[in-house]
């Protein structure tokens, strides 16, 4: 796996978080079909846990859920470590 392809895949699939979750917020607002949490957690998990923080808070949504509160955050710092070891 190149660099450039890395780059370009942390950058997508956190664009793409960042949108599920905006997506998902607005779909509360008015009380519509939501995206299922296993969906936003898949995101974050397979390399989305930047964008699914910024849009925690961007859009203030899943911010009072403790898994997503404690979960977010520790999965990006995860990712930041796997990143940091893989480039080192």
């Amino acid at each position: 796996m190149t660099n450039g392809f890395l780059l370009l895949y942390i950058i997508g699939i956190n664009i793409a978080e960042w949108v599920l979750m905006g997506i998902d917020k607005q779909r509360a607002v008015k009380h519509q079909w939501r995206i299922p949490e296993k969906t936003l957690w898949i995101g974050a998990l397979i390399g989305g846990a930047a964008g699914g923080l910024a849009g925690m808070y961007i859009f203030r949504h899943k911010t009072r859920h403790f898994s997503f509160k404690l979960g977010m955050p520790l999965l990006f710092f995860i990712h930041l470590y796997l990143i940091i070891q893989w480039k080192g």
